[in-house]
């Protein structure tokens, strides 16, 4: 299944490991059957673990998603996971995935700067807390978790309570405001938000409900030069640009749509 997503040009495809029955072996793989695909594998660990979150570092995951992230300090704690000393905790390996079995021998100066952070917001505590957790220096993104919002507010299995939806509009503005990337999950049964999350006056700006943080890569042991830069759609984080190629399409309604390239 992931050779398939892989070659469907996808913007960007989930390995979660959180709600699914998925870990570091079966990733492993998974990342292998993105090498050179243009889609960006996004992996979500089980829990902001520090060990979690080495081994998937070291097998070349280069973006996360961290779940139930509920303060300051538990987002810059995230943060330090995914440096090496001094700026973090990471531990240091020679020969890994990530730094080409050996073959990039900066690997360990420059993987800071190739590395995307995400959070998960999720409940009515880290709702309280996200100014703080969306400042956080080495956050690069602030992921809603609807659902498990919802069931926090008192809503369980309707995230499309008027409440519900209240508080995310609310968040989207306040991550917006510290620039960084507001985004939230959607599936089939949210793909009637799109269009309202897409609309230039939503406070997700014209993400259409995706993620507009992730950064591309190229393969790990490739040789050339990994690429860096955040993707971004409209409104969000200004100083950067989006490849074209990245850039989302435009549908006839004149929305924009980034869950799969044309």
């Amino acid at each position: 299944m992931a050779e398939v997503l892989a070659g469907s040009k996808f913007d960007w495809v989930l390995l979660d490991t959180e709600h699914s029955p998925n870990d570091v072996p079966i990733v492993h793989t998974q990342l292998m059957a993105f090498a050179g695909s243009e889609s960006t594998p996004i992996v979500r660990p089980a829990w902001n673990d520090m060990v979690l979150i080495k081994r998937y570092l070291d097998i070349g995951a280069q973006t996360l998603l961290l779940p139930y992230v509920q303060s300051e300090q538990e987002a810059k704690s995230a943060v330090s996971y995914t440096r090496y000393p001094q700026q973090g905790v990471r531990g240091v390996a020679g020969a890994t995935r990530a730094a080409g079995y050996g073959r990039t021998p900066d690997y360990l100066k420059r993987a800071s700067g190739e590395l995307c952070v995400l959070v998960q917001v999720e409940t009515r505590k880290a709702v309280a807390a996200l100014d703080a957790i969306a400042a956080v220096e080495g956050i690069d993104g602030v992921f809603i978790g609807p659902n498990d919002l919802a069931a926090d507010l008192g809503h369980l299995g309707n995230w499309q309570h008027p409440d519900v939806w209240k508080v995310m509009e609310d968040c989207a503005k306040r991550i917006r405001k510290a620039g960084k990337a507001p985004g939230i999950s959607w599936a089939r049964t949210m793909v009637s938000a799109a269009s309202t999350w897409a609309s230039s006056s939503s406070p997700w700006g014209r993400t259409s409900a995706c993620w507009s943080a992730a950064r591309t890569r190229s393969p790990p042991s490739s040789g050339s030069k990994r690429v860096a830069a955040r993707a971004r759609c409209t409104g969000c984080i200004s100083s950067r640009r989006l490849p074209s190629s990245l850039r989302p399409s435009r549908s006839p309604s004149g929305a924009r749509t980034a869950s799969r390239r044309r």
